[in-house]
């Protein structure tokens, strides 16, 4: 296995510096026939979504397709201006000399994808990928075969295999993979399996994204419309089951709107993901966990919160042999328990009433920094004192989950959450090397005055230098 790897890889090596002489052009139509191939296929993944996480064909159109396509469409409106050099200014102490900052493919890369999304998060870092110039090694989770199958389907059909890669397995063929010097790592998971990859990539100095997750927080103030804020933790907590990254983990809510929220959360569950009342369990509306021991790992944590006191506001029935567990609202929650410790990743929310403000940011700020914040305010005030006073890798005001599919903003975590950026410009760069290219005169350089000898006249305009510039 270790051969056939390194085999791949040197052809990908190779591939990788005929790369970087190839215009633009040749990315825009690897990126249109990628495209191409995705509206064409659309049922195909819809099919193959449907088969490992019983997604509805619509739910796959939304967080799966749509996602990877404006991810293309965007790369191609945009793949000149990200890819010209940017001048910059020379300053005072640079007169003479031309600076720009020209961004260059990093090289052979290595995508290592997760199974909650499992084609959205293949498909979009690998846009990020050829649009900045790259080769990549794509390696989808072994825990959704039919989307894995299928992704190495498409990649057979659009990219050369020196250009695209497609390595199927579990934790020997990733292991394997992670020997390789690979120019860049980008792996979304969990933050455990995160520093595996980061201690991995250390030994040959590759570069990483690290896309991970952690608890995300939500806080619903007084001023909040509890209304408003259900139908909205609804929605992203409970689709594809809660198995989102991004997705609200636990919730701080004031007691003046806690009964309100309650009763619009439970009205929202049944629009939403039952709205012909055929059952939870038997509505094509409501996905499905991953597989069985994920389900019976949620199963321990919900019986171990309600054994220790946790007051289930709804839902609560669960089937894990049909990996299957009922949109979950929780209060009462002790704080020593796994459910509010631990990324829960799964369609269970526990909530806690507050009474302090100052509480509520203790415990964020005492708790690794999350992925996501999520703050329900009417209060202006609020919004400054949240957002001064914790860190987290994004800030949603008044919405969850919608910062994900934004064009212009970066997504990324913080620390325990990840390191680095994705998305849009923000891709194509953590794909790129910004290499700093300065141009200056022949026959004179500013460094002139540094030249020994050291003359008095050269001390005094150094000290000049250091004091003024």
């Amino acid at each position: 296995m270790a051969n056939q790897f390194q085999t791949i890889f040197d052809l990908h090596k190779k591939k990788s510096l005929e790369l970087r002489t190839e215009s633009l052009e040749h990315r825009r139509k690897r990126l249109k026939s990628l495209k191409t191939w995705i509206l064409n296929n659309k049922e195909k993944i819809r099919a193959a979504l449907h088969a490992d996480l019983r997604k509805s064909d619509t739910d796959t159109d939304i967080t799966e397709i749509f996602t990877v396509t404006t991810e293309i469409n965007d790369a191609l409106s945009h793949l000149n201006s990200w890819a010209r050099p940017k001048r910059v200014s020379p300053g005072m102490t640079y007169l003479g000399t031309s600076a720009k900052i020209q961004p260059e493919p990093k090289g052979a890369c290595l995508i290592i994808a997760p199974w909650n999304f499992p084609f959205n998060l293949v498909g979009s870092p690998l846009v990020s990928c050829i649009a900045a110039g790259n080769t990549a090694i794509l390696k989808p989770s072994e825990h959704t075969p039919v989307t894995s199958q299928l992704i190495q389907e498409m990649v057979e059909d659009v990219f050369e295999p020196s250009l695209v890669t497609v390595i199927q397995g579990g934790i020997p063929e990733t292991s394997a993979l992670l020997e390789l010097p690979f120019d860049h790592i980008f792996f979304t998971g969990s933050t455990q399996v995160g520093k595996i990859i980061m201690a991995a990539a250390a030994k040959n100095l590759s570069s990483v994204t690290l896309e991970l997750g952690g608890k995300s927080p939500v806080i619903i103030d007084e001023t909040a419309n509890p209304d408003d804020a259900a139908k909205k933790i609804v929605w992203g907590r409970f689709t594809n089951n809660g198995q989102t990254c991004i997705a609200p983990d636990y919730i701080f809510i004031s007691d003046k709107v806690k009964d309100s929220f309650v009763a619009s959360a439970k009205k929202y569950i049944a629009q939403m993901f039952d709205s012909k009342s055929e059952g939870m369990a038997h509505t094509h509306d409501y996905s499905r966990l991953v597989n069985e021991s994920h389900a019976h790992r949620l199963v321990d944590m919900l019986k171990e919160a309600l054994d220790s006191g946790a007051k289930v506001e709804f839902g609560g029935d669960h089937n894990a042999a049909e990996k299957y567990i009922e949109p979950t609202l929780l209060s009462n929650i002790d704080e020593t328990n796994r459910l509010w410790q631990e990324e829960i990743f799964g369609p269970i929310m526990p909530m806690k009433v507050y009474h302090d403000m100052n509480q509520v940011i203790d415990h964020i700020n005492q708790n690794d920094k999350p992925l996501s914040l999520y703050l329900f305010t009417k209060s202006n005030r609020m919004k400054k004192r949240i957002g001064s006073a914790t860190s987290a890798g994004t800030m949603v005001i008044n919405d969850v989950v919608v910062q994900y599919a934004h064009p212009n903003l970066p997504f990324g975590g913080v620390n325990h959450s990840g390191i680095g950026k994705s998305h849009g410009r923000f891709g194509f760069m953590e794909f790129s090397n910004l290499k700093s290219v300065l141009h200056q005169r022949i026959g004179l350089t500013n460094a002139l005055l540094f030249y020994p000898p050291y003359s008095g006249f050269k001390k005094w305009a150094v000290n000049f230098l250091i004091k003024w510039f």
